[in-house]
């Protein structure tokens, strides 16, 4: 059923049928039994050669290998000449003899499909090569080429010599007729196929074709930033450098891309990253410690943003969530784990902002493109969570389910508002592999172009609107191979560009399938390359660091910042396949932002002692970090109350402010109700009570009170006692004094008597030198303090 957009009537045309009959006719060759036809194909017949009919069946092994280096123009016109270079070799262990290297024309090929098979059929002889181009004239020939040798080739032919007739797709072939030792007559010994696209005048509707040239790279960047006031980045290597240095992938494609109608589809990370790079920075060293970059690739980084900003000004530039997040990843395995949604949406956010500071654009980010291009249900929710309204498909995976008999339209409603933007599977696929070959590059430029105007003539009076979405992270050559075809299209006249935004917006065709693919249709050698669910199990726990750690800082945008960032790289696109190289990626996030946590610390303390009823005991708080620390509280714990309180209670706290690089002790007041070792617990907690770091446990013995304070305290009751017992015998005297005075009159009576009781003055009291109370015991230093020890 998706194949039948590719059968539409493209056969010959009569007066070229006519004129085949009759030239076979005339010659009187007859028509070779057993060719392998397609259906609805013309049948080829020998040409006539310098000595004999050639051979057209298939004739086992190769003998021969035949390369198309070059092929030039790619899309000729009435007047141009047509030039073939490439290369011959030998491949048997017998001399050729009589060789002659031509360009046959085949037949003109009727479908899409088709065109891949005789794409596949490759150097195999089957039969529809069809006549020698021009007849003797315009071939090459070789007297002799020797076993393993190798010689180059070129045919020039005036396109008006190759007798085609309508517009289509022409099958040629560049074939090698000749000898050998043990087949003294004439055969094709060596083939290779390609595409002649023949467009002589200008179509009725021209194909939009929208082309989508991504800037994305693999992670470049750790975690890890210097505790400088700049907080100099820290790259993993060098490897960015060399991909936007003259000649690299990603200059290259900045410098094609600026002279091609594409739409410019980025990861604000690589922009991001170079930036970076354009000011002083570091590199993990071999033992893991940073060591300053080369100051001269600053100056490759400022050139290769420089001349982006002057490709993208005043394009369509599509910005990707920051880090190119795996979006078939987070809807398989991550949402599962609480959070994980939210990341897509802090990377979109990130994106447009970063894309307008660095390169001073406004940048589209309503378009999310899922690995590969395949779909199902659960990939365009997540897809869609963050704002985006159009999901980039690949159509073989969004398959047509009609009986369209054209290739339709790119953009199709899939519901709630969203569009899915189906690119075409053959164009965007075109230029995978290895494209360093001139061979492999010229037949990938030639087959791209075919399948282009292809997709024209299966209905040229309907304009239809094709994506081509590309591999995300292209070679070099594959990135020189891609813009040789977009600039022939440009020629042509079958097309014409649009840039993505326009393309999803354009009206789709009724008959195309709007219909998501079901899960259990998602690929599953993709699903393979996806990260666990363990992998956001871990970013989880990075972000729930991260967020204990931020509330403790005074400046938190300082590390909130670059791990968060540091998290959307974590689950980029590019980690597919690479599931060891993830992790530790991921671990290395996590053991950096546990190493920044821990240069907040409590200091280790020795055991004490305690000599005394109270005392004070103090913590010290050490801060290695760059900026200070506020909402942290200092948590002291008797885990004795009964013997050792602090601050009368069983635990008290202090609010913590420390600046950065600095350190601060905290006293604790403590009283101790009886002797005896008791362990005390020191620990840092959150606002909301929740530990950080590490707690220190000490020791801290309350001793008896000592034998000399003790025969003070008891020689000063001593003497309270003797002082009431003199003043008990006094008063004793006295009275007794009275009494006799009363009864014998020798003493003074109530006229004239002095004592206590008779009115007069009373004897004075002699001062007493004992102290009421006994003074209570404190430590030997005398301040009521403690000293560590």
């Amino acid at each position: 059923m998706a194949e039948a957009a590719d059968f539409q009537g493209m056969s010959p045309s009569p007066a070229r049928r006519w004129l085949r009959r009759t030239v076979a006719s005339v010659v009187g060759l007859p028509v070779l039994a057993g060719l392998l036809v397609q259906p609805g194909s013309t049948v080829a017949h020998a040409a006539p050669g310098p000595s004999a009919a050639v051979k057209a069946e298939p004739t086992g092994p190769r003998t021969a290998s035949v390369s198309i280096n070059s092929f030039t123009p790619q899309i000729p016109s009435e007047s141009s000449t047509l030039t073939i270079r490439g290369k011959v070799t030998n491949e048997s262990s017998r001399t050729i003899t009589e060789g002659a290297m031509a360009l046959r024309v085949g037949q003109s090929l009727g479908s899409r499909s088709q065109i891949d098979s005789a794409a596949e059929a490759g150097s195999t002889v089957t039969g529809t090569e069809g006549e020698q181009a021009g007849g003797e004239d315009y071939a090459q020939k070789f007297k002799n080429i020797a076993p393993g040798a190798t010689q180059d080739f070129a045919l020039n032919i005036p396109v008006k010599d190759l007798d085609l007739g309508s517009e289509g797709v022409y099958q040629v072939a560049v074939t090698l007729t000749g000898r050998t030792q043990s087949q003294q007559f004439d055969q094709i010994l060596g083939i290779e196929r390609t595409f002649l696209p023949w467009q002589p005048e200008a179509a009725e509707q021209r194909t939009e074709i929208s082309y989508m040239w991504p800037l994305i790279s693999r992670t470049h960047l750790t975690a890890q930033s210097d505790s400088d006031e700049n907080q100099t980045p820290v790259f993993k290597d060098e490897d960015l450098i060399k991909e936007i240095s003259p000649g690299g992938r990603l200059e290259r494609m900045v410098t094609e891309g600026s002279t091609l109608p594409v739409t410019w589809v980025i990861d604000p990370d690589l922009v991001a990253s170079v930036d970076l790079m354009a000011r002083p920075y570091n590199v993990e060293g071999p033992d893991g410690k940073p060591v300053p970059g080369d100051e001269d690739n600053q100056e490759i980084a400022q050139d290769w943003l420089n001349a982006l900003i002057q490709a993208v000004k005043g394009e369509k530039v599509v910005a990707l969530p920051f880090g190119d997040p795996d979006l078939a990843s987070m809807a398989h395995g991550g949402k599962a784990v609480q959070g994980t949604l939210s990341h897509l949406k802090d990377a979109t956010d990130a994106a447009e902002s970063t894309l307008r500071t660095v390169l001073h654009i406004s940048s589209n980010t309503d378009f999310a493109w899922p690995a590969e291009g395949a779909l199902d249900p659960s990939i365009v929710d997540v897809a869609t969570s963050a704002g985006a309204n159009n999901v980039i498909a690949r159509n073989d995976s969004f398959r047509e389910t009609g009986t369209l008999p054209y290739t339709p339209t790119a953009a199709r409603p899939i519901g709630d508002g969203t569009t899915a933007v189906v690119a075409d599977a053959r164009l965007s696929k075109a230029f995978q592999g290895d494209m360093t070959s001139a061979e492999r590059s010229t037949l990938a430029v030639q087959q791209f172009l075919a399948q282009s105007l292809m997709i024209n003539l299966q209905d040229p009076e309907k304009q239809r609107s094709i994506v081509v979405a590309p591999q995300r992270m292209p070679t070099t050559a594959q990135v020189m191979t891609m813009a040789t075809a977009i600039r022939a299209q440009q020629s042509d006249s079958w097309s014409q560009a649009q840039n993505l935004t326009a393309a999803a917006k354009e009206k789709p065709d009724p008959g195309a399938t709007t219909d998501v693919p079901s899960a259990g249709a998602y690929p599953a050698a993709l699903r393979k390359q996806e990260m666990p669910q363990s992998g956001f199990e871990d970013i989880e726990r990075i972000q729930k660091g991260l967020d204990e750690f931020k509330v403790v800082l005074t400046n938190p945008q300082r590390v909130v910042v670059p791990f968060g960032r540091a998290i959307d790289r974590a689950l980029s696109t590019s980690w597919r396949g690479q599931p060891r190289e993830a992790l530790a990626y991921r671990k290395s996030v996590e053991d950096y932002l546990q190493k920044l946590t821990e240069q907040i610390m409590l200091i280790e303390k020795s055991d004490a002692k305690l000599s005394g009823r109270s005392a004070t005991i103090p913590v010290t708080v050490q801060n290695n970090l760059a900026q200070g620390v506020e909402n942290l509280r200092l948590r002291l714990t008797s885990t004795k109350p009964n013997r050792l309180k602090i601050d009368g209670e069983r635990y008290a706290e202090q609010q913590v402010e420390v600046a950065g690089g600095h350190s601060q002790s905290f006293k604790f007041s403590t009283s101790a109700n009886a002797s005896g070792p008791v362990d005390v617990v020191a620990q840092l907690v959150t606002p909301d009570g929740q530990p950080y770091g590490k707690k220190i446990t000490f020791s801290v013995k309350v001793t008896e009170v000592p034998p000399t304070v003790l025969a003070v305290i008891a020689g000063g009751f001593l003497l309270l006692v003797l002082a009431g017992f003199r003043m008990y015998q006094r008063r004793k005297r006295i009275a007794a004094l009275r009494a006799e005075e009363q009864g014998g009159g020798t003493t003074d009576g109530p006229e004239g008597g002095s004592g206590p009781d008779s009115g007069g003055p009373e004897p004075e009291q002699p001062s007493d030198p004992t102290p009421d109370t006994a003074t209570e015991s404190t430590d030997p230093s005398g301040t009521g303090e403690r000293v560590d020890r």
